[in-house]
């Protein structure tokens, strides 16, 4: 292929991507946003069948959809493996060995440290949390996949979800009433109780929004910035730029693996301390 071939199938590809959206960025939300196609390698974009209505609500599964079920599927097959392994022999294997360590961190590092004597309660859900978030995002690095943390609505279910645990963790320690009153801090003067109460409950909604928000746009900002960079080729029109674009995305791609374990530590992290504040409210 010679320089003018070149030249030729650099505009028709940067043509194609500015017919895509008004300044040529559509691709990358059309890659990054959800939708009801999923891309497959040497097959193209194969379109997800249509389901019939639910009272009037279409359930059709979205490419989020399929690919947080995929996830879900494997941390049950991964740990299901890890428990047979574990009941065959005492002694841990590669795969059990390999996820004991993640668990065992959680354990020390996160829960205990934050919930106290009451961690046991809120291990599973927090052991949950953490490999459903990481398979997410480890998910979303492999080509033609989708990354359904990047998905608002993913992470503020996960997020709501969080919340009912908060909520429930401080009335099971606490008491209904209990809790409630205690959500005031004690010895505050009776006239600023009508400024107080409402912050207070204005928090209790903040936490989980800061949940959803910190996730979603570390997830996806990552992956903008590598489509962006790899763009970079074909918004330009030459190939000159083509190493130091995907050296950058290499970069990021790396750095994104990176955050990825991060984001699942922080989710988790967090909820466990929202926890434990709502269960220990003396402290």
């Amino acid at each position: 292929m010679n320089a003018d071939s070149i030249s030729d199938t650099l505009t028709t590809v940067t043509d194609s991507l500015q017919q895509a959206g008004d300044t040529g960025s559509g691709w990358i939300l059309h890659h990054v946003m959800d939708g009801k196609e999923i891309e497959l390698p040497f097959l193209g974009y194969i379109h997800i069948p249509q389901l019939p209505l639910v009272f009037g609500i279409d359930v059709t599964p979205t490419k989020h959809v399929v690919f947080m079920i995929i996830a879900a599927v494997l941390v049950f097959l991964t740990f299901a493996a890890v428990a047979r392994q574990y009941k065959s022999s005492l002694i841990p294997k590669r795969l059990s060995n390999f996820f004991e360590v993640m668990i065992v961190f959680v354990r020390d590092e996160i829960a205990e440290p934050t919930l106290g004597k009451a961690y046991p309660i809120y291990l599973p859900y927090l052991l949950t949390l953490f490999f459903f978030i990481l398979f997410g995002n480890f998910l979303g690095l492999i080509p033609f996949s989708a990354t359904f943390t990047s998905n608002i609505a993913v992470t503020a279910a996960l997020a709501i979800l969080s919340f009912l645990m908060i909520q429930l963790g401080g009335i099971r320690q606490n008491g209904l009433i209990g809790y409630l009153k205690g959500l005031v801090p004690h010895g505050i003067p009776l006239w600023l109780l009508p400024l107080m109460i409402p912050v207070e409950i204005l928090g209790l909604f903040t936490k989980p929004f800061a949940l959803a928000i910190r996730l979603f746009a570390n997830m996806i900002a990552g992956h903008t910035v590598i489509l962006a960079l790899l763009g970079l080729i074909f918004f330009m029109g030459t190939i000159f730029i083509a190493p130091v674009s995907v050296a950058f995305a290499v970069f990021i791609y790396l750095l994104e693996i990176l955050v990825s374990l991060i984001q699942a530590y922080i989710f988790t992290m967090l909820t466990s301390l929202f926890i434990g504040m709502a269960v220990h409210q003396e402290h």
